[in-house]
């Protein structure tokens, strides 16, 4: 529960872009911020995060298999190192709903999958039409080894799920989720929600993903949503709890607003991903602008609560017959001998291909870049 309206429906995330966003005007419908000044020790983080070597090919692609979790899409890469590889957490989209599943890797270019590892639940349950796990508790340390740390004896993820079947359809909720082994987790109830009473008019219409950071004692939930009604604009915002039970959004919500109209983040800024490099708290995060490319960018912080934003695209789309010619987005980041390896979700035009009852005209997968 959160101590500070109804949830409502809309047009599915991936309809909103396709429509064109140059069409939406969503600019006006955040909080235009300019740039942050350029604080010292910035721009030495920024050379440190740049990423410009991209992998030609998806490094993890949809099966078309009809009925498998990853069906049509593969999105929303978590990666992580544990018991000696490399993990990667990732959605598949069957044409329902989102489930989770696991790859495995020893060198971050080439992965196995493991299958599901979070599938939907029982008619009636939160996780009917979509099981999304996003996120799991690691260590904060950028350029460290990327494992994973145990709250309570276990390791803890976030989840969220969509109310209703289709592409992200409806307001999603978030919650907690806990494993003893990665394979098998127990499902929370929601925590924040976008109906909850301390919820502000930036998250009104739904919520995204979600990610925890565990300093001094508190968790910090990061997390993006969106305006109610259509169109929107998508913003991320920030919740704080001692116990894992109640949360209290940030006063200053969202933490990373959008940009004034024209900038590259004038209608989203989403999918947070929060670590520690060089003593600077860093969020990679993407952005929609007003050209209907979706692309990777960063902010930075010295508080976890006030955040200053880059101004960098860190991915940009492709060129023309590229696996990421339409969108460069969703970044999870890890380091693998001092170098980066930059993961995000990848998407490009194709030829309308069937899959059981579903068609699909789009190349949705991971993609890679690294430093």
């Amino acid at each position: 529960m959160t101590t500070r309206v109804e949830d409502q429906d809309s047009c599915s995330r991936r309809g909103f872009l396709a429509a064109g966003a140059l069409m939406c005007g969503a600019a006006a419908l955040g909080r235009a911020q300019e740039a942050a000044p350029a604080v010292t020790g910035d721009a030495k983080l920024l050379a440190r995060l740049r990423t410009p070597k991209k992998h030609p090919e998806l490094v993890l692609a949809p099966s078309y298999e009809p009925g498998a979790y990853d069906a049509l899409a593969i999105d929303c890469p978590f990666a992580f190192f544990h018991e000696g590889r490399y993990h990667l957490v990732h959605i598949g989209f069957d044409g329902t709903g989102y489930r989770t599943g696991l790859a495995t890797s020893d060198d971050l270019v080439h992965w196995k999958k493991e299958g599901i590892i979070l599938d939907r639940g029982p008619a009636g349950s939160v996780t009917e039409y979509n099981a999304a796990l996003t996120w799991i508790v690691r260590d904060n340390v950028l350029f460290g080894p990327g494992t994973l740390k145990k709250v309570q004896g276990r390791y803890l993820g976030t989840y969220h799920a969509y109310p209703k079947p289709g592409y992200e359809t409806g307001a999603a909720v978030i919650g907690l989720c806990w494993s003893e082994d990665l394979r098998h987790w127990s499902l929370d109830p929601p925590c924040i929600k976008a109906s909850d009473p301390d919820a502000g008019s930036w998250e009104r219409g739904g919520l995204y993903k979600s990610c925890i950071v565990e300093e001094d004692g508190l968790f910090y939930m990061f997390y993006n949503a969106k305006t109610a009604g259509e169109p929107w604009a998508e913003q991320t915002g920030m919740a704080v709890s001692a116990d894992l039970k109640t949360w209290k959004r940030f006063d200053g919500n969202p933490v990373i607003p959008v940009g004034p109209k024209g900038a590259f983040d004038d209608i989203f800024c989403s999918d947070p991903g929060v670590v520690r490099v060089d003593g600077t708290w860093t969020m990679f995060f993407y952005t929609l602008g007003s050209d209907g490319r979706a692309r990777d960018s960063v902010a930075f912080s010295d508080d976890l609560r006030h955040w200053r934003k880059s101004g960098e695209i860190l991915i940009d789309v492709g060129p023309s017959g590229s696996v990421d010619s339409r969108y460069a987005h969703k970044p999870s980041v890890i380091v693998k001998d001092g170098k980066l390896h930059h993961f995000y979700c990848a998407v490009s035009p194709m030829p309308e291909r069937t899959v059981g009852k579903h068609k699909t005209t789009e190349s949705r997968g991971i993609g890679l870049a690294t430093s």
